[in-house]
C-alpha cells in the first residue's frame, strides 16, 4: 500500500523547473525519492536550484522552444539514464494584450514555447517512456484552456490544445504503458502571475472569482502532478485536473 504513494526511483523531466510551479514540482518528486533533471534557459537560476535540493538533481540549460535545446533534453536524458518514467511539460510564457495587437513574432514565441516543445517533446521522448513501461507525462495547462480568462488568446490557445493533447496521446499511447493526464492551475503565486496579482484591482477581482478565496501556491500544484506520476494514480489517464480553488466551477455565487 505504501509503495502506492512515493515516486522511489522513478527518473523524471521537468522543463522550466528553476521557478514557480516548476520548481515546485521538481522539490516535490525528490522529496518523494525520485531522480529529476530540471531544464531552464538560465544556469544561473539552475545553479541556485541545485544549490538548495539533494544529490538526485541533474540539471540542464537549455531553450525547449527550440529544435537544438529540444536535442540537447533528449541527448542528455539518453545519456544519463536510457530511458524515462516521468516528463512534465511545465515550460511557459505569455505575452498579455488584445488579440489584434499581436504581431506574427509574438504569435510563433508563445506557441513554439507553450505549444510545440511539449508535442516534439512527447515524440522524441516516446521510445524512453516507453522502455520505462510505466511512462507518464504531465502537461502543465491552464484553466485558460478551459474557459475565457482575460489573459491573451494565443495563451488560451496553447493550453486548450495542451488539454486536447492530453487526451489524444492518453488514448494513442495506453497500448505503450505511457498515461498522459494535465493539471489546469488558476492564478498561482508564481513570478510570472505576480506581474498581475500585484496590482490591487486586479488580484481582488480574481479572488472575487475564486470560492476558496485566495490564490494558489506552487506546491499545491506540484502535489497534484505528482499524484498523477505515481501507482495510486494508476487507472487515470486522458484527464485534465484544474488546481484552481472553485474558479471553473463558480458560476454565480454572490458575496
Amino acid at each position: 500500500m505504501q509503495n502506492r504513494w512515493i515516486l522511489t526511483g522513478k527518473k523524471a523531466v521537468v522543463t522550466g523547473g528553476s521557478k514557480g510551479i516548476g520548481e515546485a514540482v521538481v522539490k516535490e518528486f525528490l522529496q518523494l525519492g525520485a531522480e529529476v533533471l530540471a531544464i531552464a534557459r538560465k544556469q544561473e537560476d539552475l545553479d541556485a536550484l541545485k544549490a538548495n535540493v539533494p544529490e538526485k538533481l541533474h540539471v540542464l540549460a537549455a531553450d525547449v522552444s527550440s529544435a537544438e535545446g529540444r536535442a540537447s533534453l533528449v541527448s542528455k536524458v539518453q545519456e544519463t539514464w536510457g530511458q524515462l518514467d516521468i516528463l512534465v511539460n511545465n515550460v511557459g510564457t505569455n505575452i498579455r494584450k488584445p488579440t489584434i495587437n499581436y504581431s506574427p513574432d509574438e504569435f510563433d514565441f508563445i506557441m513554439d514555447t507553450n505549444l510545440r516543445s511539449a508535442f516534439e517533446l512527447n515524440r522524441t521522448l516516446f521510445p524512453l517512456l516507453q522502455a520505462s513501461s510505466q511512462g507518464n507525462i504531465v502537461h502543465v495547462t491552464s484553466v485558460a484552456g478551459l474557459t475565457h480568462v482575460r489573459t491573451g488568446s494565443i495563451y488560451g490557445i496553447t493550453k486548450a490544445a495542451l488539454n486536447q493533447l492530453t487526451r489524444n496521446l492518453a488514448a494513442e499511447w495506453a497500448s505503450a504503458n505511457i498515461r498522459v493526464n494535465a493539471v489546469a492551475p488558476w492564478y498561482i503565486s508564481t513570478p510570472l502571475a505576480q506581474a498581475v496579482l500585484q496590482k490591487k484591482e486586479f488580484y481582488d477581482a480574481v479572488i472575487s472569482r475564486t470560492p476558496m478565496q485566495r490564490v494558489g501556491e506552487p506546491a499545491e500544484v506540484a502535489a497534484a502532478v505528482a499524484f498523477l506520476c505515481m501507482p495510486a494514480a494508476a487507472y487515470i489517464t486522458g484527464q485534465t485536473l484544474a488546481v484552481d480553488g472553485g474558479f471553473t466551477i463558480n458560476g454565480f455565487h454572490p458575496a
